[in-house]
């Protein structure tokens, strides 16, 4: 079996495995972070789990890595990867692999290009908007002059800067709320373009399947 076959047999095997993994460091970043009167021993299982599903992401990247063959360059060619591997924010984005797994699993038909492009950028907005609110209520509580008091300032903060509203009500002013805040912005305009693309391309091929039908015979 060559490096490619067993690249694809690990994937397919360790799939629901990763988007599981995905589900519960998130689950458990948010239980640390909003349960405030969680006592010592509930909070060390909270950071094990969380250690656990960053050993599952390093052992996949590991394997990735070796069967690639590609020694220091893979850190390059695979970055998205990488910064999942580094970045604790960006790790439930994994849930959205699950998505495309679970369908080619049971069978069902995939979803039109335009219609995967949405839905995937939707996933994506909510997990990382989530997560991003997430962080930056735990740097920004408690914090000298700081705007964002509860989770739902957070949230609100999150959604305004995700759309690139910006209204400024509520901003971070710890150095890393500030550094996640400029993360969450560069995302938002990727995702939030690439539905935009995705639909309008979408409405000029109805467009132009309409003008076929509507067009008369050898015109």
């Amino acid at each position: 079996m060559d490096d490619d076959s067993r690249k694809v047999a690990w994937e397919q095997r360790t799939g629901m495995l990763l988007g599981v993994a995905s589900v519960l460091f998130l689950a458990m970043y948010a239980v640390l972070v909003l349960a405030t009167d969680l006592s010592e021993a509930r909070q060390d299982l909270c950071l094990a789990v969380i250690l656990a599903a960053w050993a599952v992401f390093a052992v996949d990247y590991a394997v990735h890595w070796r069967l690639s063959g590609q020694r220091l360059r893979f850190v390059r060619t695979h970055w998205l990867d990488t910064l999942v591997l580094v970045l604790p924010l960006l790790r439930p984005l994994r849930i959205v692999r699950v998505y495309e797994a679970v369908q080619r699993r049971h069978g069902q038909p995939r979803l039109a290009l335009h219609a995967r492009v949405i839905v995937y950028a939707t996933l994506s907005v909510s997990l990382l908007g989530f997560a991003g609110a997430l962080a930056v209520y735990q740097q920004e509580r408690g914090a000298p002059g700081a705007s964002i008091h509860t989770f739902g300032d957070s949230l609100w903060w999150t959604c305004s800067t995700l759309t690139t509203v910006g209204y400024g009500d509520v901003v971070p002013v710890t150095p890393l709320g500030r550094v996640i805040a400029v993360g969450l912005m560069a995302c938002g305009v990727a995702l939030l373009g690439a539905v935009t693309g995705s639909f309008s391309a979408w409405l000029l091929q109805v467009f132009s399947e309409q003008e076929d039908e509507e067009r008369p015979p050898g015109s």
